[in-house]
């Protein structure tokens, strides 16, 4: 290979992977500056959670709409236009002075990062050889993976040493770097003409809108004994049904084609990594409110003792990426998935007294795991499309990965609340002043079973010990969603694209 291209190709990696990495951690990196936030822009915790929501829609109804801009705009020059529009954003939230402000500044953010993750994946898809495209989605899988984990981290440390308007300054000098290297290194597509389909977006908007919230905020309401949580249900379901009728009905007018589901390999990718939502987020929800909420660490030691996950992630990336071509990446999937479920099994021996290896080591198996899936998942699933349809491809990918969060991200938080409920009542129907147990417990700190003290004292170690519990119940449903998914495996194909692109005949 020229020096010359192998260049250009380290820097189009530059380019796309550091405005991944930006769009990445934003999804993230602001979950913990939310109390200073909302105490410096004298929000409620009703508001404030608004920074989150009104990102994670705009991005989520914008996503789809890779391919559409990616053919009027060309490629390049939509990265270009999101990556500007991105940074901008970003600066206006850093010196937004109300919550009103931030939130649309969110909402523009959502909607030029959007596209960011799947241009990165397309770019990277094209500038790579077939026989090296293992090693492309790595890299790309790099940054998806890894900065959701090394956002929290980052926020913290950010917030800690400077403030929390910095969490979004951080994003302006990478992203003026990500579009330089861009504007001098991506190459261009052809573009070609295509009409807006007003109706069709319309019910994708309405449909992923109400969805998303509905996910986002419904654990928030009791899900649906809240009003607005059941007006979001209907709203996103009906959306969404009606918006695959039309398509199906008008396809020559249809914002895309939505029959690219029926290409086997990458309907069954997007399924596999839609239930990867709840393994793949799991950990990430809960470990923080383990560390930090039970055991008592620092957050930024919490973010250190999260980072060995991300680090095995990257590792294993790395690793099966150059693995890819030479073996079956249903073997490589299949083995990440036995992997995840031995970490997640791992973890459900966790317990208050446990120290900081034991919380490690799962953790690290787990990521492990993840790393083996992601890489030959992606892979695999435009192993049959036509290049043509690879930006419109990645965009549908990136969407369903971020609802498949989103709906892993809600089962777990809504178990966890519930099943600690649960839990509470029935330690709780033990506790009683006639158990003799108690009373030999509370003797030995010289309290007595009526003692204002001994009460307090038994209700925090009664909600410690629920919360414990429920969290190694969602453990044990991450375990099986791994074993679960085991049987998906079957039916991908393992596919090799030949050198001009077109899609080869699938082998068994």
């Amino acid at each position: 290979m020229p020096a010359a291209q192998r260049s250009s190709r380290l820097f189009i990696t530059l380019a796309v992977m550091s405005a991944t990495l930006i769009q990445v951690l934003d999804t993230t990196i602001v979950n913990v500056a939310l109390p200073h936030m909302q105490g410096e822009l004298g929000a409620t915790s009703d508001q404030i959670s608004w920074v989150l929501t009104s990102y994670l829609v705009s991005s989520a109804i914008f996503m789809p709409l890779t391919g559409y801009f990616s053919d009027v705009l060309g490629r390049k020059r939509y990265l270009l236009v999101c990556i500007a529009g991105f940074v901008a954003a970003s600066a206006l939230c850093g010196v937004a002075m109300n919550v009103g402000q931030i939130v649309a500044f969110r909402l523009l953010q959502g909607v030029f990062g959007a596209a960011l993750v799947p241009l990165s994946q397309a770019i990277m898809g094209d500038a790579y050889p077939p026989d090296e495209r293992g090693k492309a989605m790595a890299i790309w899988g790099l940054g998806v993976m890894v900065g959701p984990v090394l956002g929290p981290t980052l926020g913290g440390w950010l917030t800690e040493i400077a403030s929390w308007r910095w969490t979004f300054y951080i994003n302006v000098p990478v992203g003026a770097l990500s579009w330089f290297l861009a504007s001098q290194f991506v190459p261009e597509t052809e573009r070609r003409e295509r009409r807006m389909d007003w109706t069709g977006l319309s019910l994708l908007a309405v449909g992923i809108a109400g969805l998303q919230y509905a996910l986002d905020r419904g654990n928030q309401q009791d899900w649906f004994a809240g009003k607005d949580i059941v007006a979001a249900t209907v709203l996103g379901a009906g959306g969404t049904l009606a918006f695959a009728w039309y398509s199906l009905r008008y396809p020559g007018r249809a914002l895309f084609d939505i029959r690219i589901f029926k290409d086997r390999n990458f309907g069954m990718a997007c399924l596999v990594m839609a239930a990867l939502g709840l393994g793949m987020y799991g950990g990430m929800v809960i470990q923080p409110i383990l560390l930090e909420g039970l055991l008592g660490y620092p957050i930024v030691t919490t973010g250190l003792v999260m980072a060995p996950r991300g680090i095995a992630t990257a590792v294993s990336m790395m690793v099966v990426g150059r693995m890819v071509g030479r073996t079956d990446p249903r073997y490589l999937v299949a083995t990440g998935m036995m992997l995840s479920a031995a970490g997640s099994w791992a973890m459900t021996r966790y317990s208050l007294d446990i120290n900081t290896f034991w919380i490690i080591w799962p953790a690290m198996l787990q990521g492990l795991g993840l790393g083996l899936i992601f890489v030959p998942l992606s892979t695999v699933a435009y192993a049959t499309l036509d290049r043509a349809r690879m930006a419109e491809a990645a965009g549908l990918y990136s969407l369903v990965r971020t609802m498949g969060s989103a709906v892993g991200i809600s089962v777990i938080t809504t178990l966890l609340s519930r099943q600690s409920q649960v839990v509470w009542n029935e330690l709780g129907g033990h506790v009683q002043r006639y158990n003799p147990a108690l009373t030999e417990y509370l003797r030995s700190l010289h309290l007595s079973p009526t003692d204002p003290k001994a009460i307090a004292l038994i209700a925090a170690q009664v909600a410690q010990q629920a919360e414990v519990t429920a969290m190694l119940d969602v453990f044990k449903l991450i375990t099986w969603s791994f074993v679960l998914m085991l049987p998906l495996v079957l039916v991908l194909r393992r596919n090799r694209r030949p050198v001009d692109g077109m899609a080869a005949t699938p082998q068994e």
